[in-house]
């Protein structure tokens, strides 16, 4: 692997730093069955990652919804802050590795597909607060993933050039977004939904864990 010491580190959250793939496909069977509809595997692949606007809209269509995404998107957030403290639990290695950056004065930032609403629900069940200097939505962007808005608008707001900037991704949505907008990205794969191999053409840098990912910077940054 080629070493790669940033100057700063931008998350993803669901699935990256929280394990909250599973809730997410709870709540949105328990969202699909109170319609008369059931969750398939093949409509949901192609929509991981993807901000919640773009996310419910395709969702709509698909199952033949007759609520605006809009209304879905309420009622999806919601449900997920409902869980945020007693169900969405920490990735193995996210603690350790957010730990080892403050130490070693490094900023970070979340950009993720959720709601603002969420994310900040999660850090603050999750005691993280201080550890980010910036959450950026997807909301806050024209473009969601795999667009690269969200990862240029962070790296604005942080004041770092992309090519500065490591990105940690578990969705091959979220990795082309950070290839594209000119990031290294280090992949992660939540092995609910993905493999190393669906990173393939994306990044080279994919990681069984977060503790890999920190183990990786220790040896490279020194």
């Amino acid at each position: 692997m080629t070493p790669f010491c940033p100057e700063a580190v931008i998350f993803d959250m669901d699935g990256l730093l929280v394990d909250s793939e599973p809730v997410w496909h709870f709540v949105e069977t328990e969202m699909l069955r109170a319609r008369g509809k059931a969750w398939d595997y093949a409509i949901q692949k192609d929509l991981i990652g993807l901000r919640m606007t773009d996310f419910w809209e395709r969702m709509v269509g698909a199952y033949a919804l007759t609520e605006a995404a809009g209304d879905l998107i309420g009622e999806a957030t919601r449900r997920m802050i409902d869980f945020a403290a007693e169900r969405i639990v920490t990735r193995p290695g996210a603690n350790e590795l957010l730990a080892y950056l403050r130490a070693r004065g490094i900023p970070c930032s979340i950009a993720s597909s959720s709601p603002m609403a969420l994310i900040e629900a999660v850090v603050e069940t999750h005691d993280w607060d201080g550890y980010f200097q910036h959450y950026v939505s997807g909301d806050d962007v024209v473009e969601g993933k795999p667009a690269p808005d969200i990862y240029l608008e962070t790296a604005r707001r942080m004041g770092f050039q992309p090519q500065h900037i490591l990105t940690l991704e578990d969705s091959r949505n979220g990795a082309r977004a950070a290839v594209a907008a000119g990031m290294v990205c280090y992949a992660v794969p939540d092995p609910t939904h993905n493999s190393h191999a669906d990173f393939d053409g994306v990044t080279p840098y994919v990681f069984d864990s977060l503790h890999e990912v920190r183990q990786s910077l220790e040896q490279h940054c020194r």
